[in-house]
């Protein structure tokens, strides 16, 4: 559901995606709220040493943010800090700044999706602990992003409505879903993965070493389709580094 936060929006739940310059001491902010979305706005004279928001103005905290303004770019008045400061290292921290940028790149201006912001808190949670594979927590949340925003990414049943079996091959596209494989689905531009791999992820169960690997393979695809030609920086960073 759209929202327009066309008046002020006092002590929004918020987290800070990305910031750059605006003019000579301020920031634009770009801003992913509980309620509104995605929201951009611009933090007047953030970038003086002296600013009190400059310092609060960081990624993966929890912050409370009240804005104004009824053009797309809001003002923003003031920040707060949240309830649980995170901190990410290393590798987390790559997969989280992973996450911004999708979010950056995916999300639209002013559209709520409360689900989504409450899942995003609670991976960053599992980032910050280090007790799950960090290329699991990715999976995860690329699917639960794609499946927030609307697009179907079916698991269960094949594009024809049957019901997925665990010992078929299939081949899987964007915006169709899974076919089993025959001579002509063999030759076109699917990705190749089996049944139980499909019904692992419907069941959340990446413990599998080919379910791993045919899963990333699998959000990789759909991610590029819906992403357009112009690449994910911190995804090749990712796959340089741990090829996640």
């Amino acid at each position: 559901m759209a929202l327009s936060p066309t008046h002020r929006q006092d002590n929004q739940p918020v987290y800070v995606l990305h910031t750059y310059p605006f003019k000579e001491t301020s920031l634009v902010v770009e801003l992913f709220s509980r309620e509104f979305g995605r929201v951009a706005a611009v933090a007047k004279g953030a970038r003086r040493p002296r600013s009190a928001m400059r310092g609060m103005l960081q990624a993966f905290q929890p912050l409370q943010a009240t804005w104004s303004g009824k053009a797309e770019l809001k003002n923003l008045h003031s920040m707060e800090w949240g309830a649980g400061l995170l901190l990410l290292r290393g590798e987390a921290l790559m997969c989280g700044f992973y996450l911004n940028e999708l979010l950056l790149r995916l999300l639209p201006r002013e559209d709520g999706h409360d689900a989504l912001f409450d899942y995003y808190s609670q991976t960053l949670r599992i980032l910050a602990q280090d007790q799950v594979p960090p290329a699991t927590t990715l999976r995860r949340f690329e699917l639960k992003m794609l499946q927030e925003m609307g697009y179907a990414v079916p698991l269960q049943q094949d594009a024809e409505g049957e019901a997925i079996e665990a010992e078929q091959v299939y081949a899987y596209w964007a915006e169709h879903g899974a076919l089993p494989i025959s001579q002509h689905a063999a030759q076109a531009n699917g990705v190749q993965l089996s049944g139980k791999t499909l019904l692992a992820m419907a069941q959340d169960d990446y413990s599998d070493v080919l379910t791993q690997q045919q899963s990333k393979q699998l959000m990789r695809t759909l991610l590029a389709h819906y992403l357009g030609e112009k690449p994910l920086h911190t995804r090749q960073l990712l796959m340089d580094l741990q090829a996640l």
